[in-house]
């Protein structure tokens, strides 16, 4: 069994898909590693560490896609649209490709794998059980995402977080508004707290009120019925405009009192919920910063631009793109086990590749086998017919 590891492509990609550690649990089990020279630079791996770890280094790309029998990527087909012809042109019959591919917006690089006889699997698709969890690259990259988003916003504001008695007087807390409280929110609102801001936070699934207190957030109520707001694996479902719009005139008096406000609501294969108004912004206070993490996938807020800071009415709006890449090196560590976890599952104990169908994380992420999309409901997205039987 060879595992290749290729250095990430798309512009502004930082992180790399195995640490040096993670490594060391495959060529224990005698499983041969190639790895991209520098691929792990960016994010503060360097090549000795994982040469100590039984990697073979390789300056030659297409070697990589020539020799491996199972290919990790970060930002794989789908997910990196930007570039990534180059190695679809390189896949092999029978090769598998492990990373997250935005599934559900891009269904059609599965396709596309499909069409080449490689296999794939989508990160993004582990389900949310038990078992899983330490797979779940979704809910440890937002973990970062949350954190790094209140850093933005307090850089970005003109004013501090906590209170602070001195003797040219007291200055009052910030308050801060988690806006979403998946993993991104619940991480922000922990580290807004740490910081000394006054926290509130609002999510339209009623199953977030205790972990919005858990956390030390006061959770924001608003006069609306939410009984169907939750959906499959604990997201929250899209919303209808009525709702979405009595939403808005609710939360307007909220953010007006706001200093620092961070979105994080997302869809799943959708575009963001606008959550902020141009009219909301325009009762903010001056100063106020939105920091909105939903930017990629159209924003929050009406006027969030992606990949830009734009001050509005006022107000600073950033519209980050790609955070958990800023962190790279706790992030690729995270992403790292994930992709460790999996593997374990889908290498037996002499490091052979066996795609069991019959466990449901592996039929839940695999998009692309034996020349066919596998996945029922990528199947619906591509207008692809019913397969009479799923399995390897």
């Amino acid at each position: 069994m060879i595992i290749g590891i290729p250095s990430e492509i798309k512009t502004g990609e930082q992180r790399v898909a195995m640490s040096p550690a993670n490594v060391q649990s495959l060529t224990d089990k005698s499983v041969k590693v190639l790895l991209q020279a520098n691929a792990g630079s960016a994010a503060g791996y360097p090549d000795a560490e994982y040469t100590a770890a039984g990697a073979t280094i390789t300056e030659n790309r297409k070697e990589i896609f020539a020799s491996a029998d199972v290919i990790l990527q970060v930002q794989s087909f789908g997910s990196n649209n930007e570039n990534s012809d180059v190695d679809l042109a390189s896949l092999r019959k029978g090769q598998l490709v492990i990373g997250m591919m935005d599934p559900l917006a891009s269904p059609q690089a599965a396709q596309a794998v499909a069409e080449k006889g490689a296999s794939a699997i989508a990160l993004e698709l582990v389900p949310r059980i038990s078992r899983a969890q330490s797979m779940d690259v979704l809910s440890s990259m937002a973990t970062l995402a949350g954190y790094k988003a209140v850093l933005m916003g307090a850089s970005a504001a003109p004013r501090i977080f906590p209170m602070l008695m001195t003797a040219a007087g007291t200055l009052q807390p910030a308050r801060v508004l988690i806006m979403g409280v998946g993993v991104a929110g619940l991480q922000a609102c922990a580290t807004a707290k740490r910081l000394g801001a006054v926290v509130e936070a609002y999510d339209v699934r009623p199953a977030a009120r205790e972990q919005i207190l858990s956390v030390g957030a006061k959770p924001v109520e608003l006069d609306l019925d939410t009984g169907e707001s939750e959906g499959a694996g604990g997201y929250a479902k899209e919303q209808g405009e009525d709702f979405l719009r009595r939403q808005r005139e609710l939360m307007t008096e909220v953010v007006a009192q706001q200093d620092i406000i961070i979105t994080t609501a997302a869809i799943p294969g959708a575009k963001s919920p606008i959550l902020v108004t141009e009219d909301m912004v325009k009762a903010m206070k001056p100063g106020a910063v939105i920091v909105d993490l939903a930017a990629e996938r159209g924003g929050n807020c009406d006027l969030t631009e992606q990949g830009k800071t734009v001050v509005a009415h006022d107000v600073t709006i950033l519209g980050p793109e790609n955070i958990p890449s800023d962190l790279a090196f706790h992030a690729s560590q995270m992403y790292g086990k994930n992709m460790q976890t999996l593997l374990e599952l889908i290498l037996d104990d002499e490091g052979n590749l066996s795609l069991d169908f019959n466990d449901e994380i592996v039929a839940g992420t695999v998009v692309a086998h034996q020349g066919e999309v596998p996945h029922a409901y990528m199947r619906k997205l591509l207008n692809l017919p019913e397969l009479q039987s799923e399995g390897a």
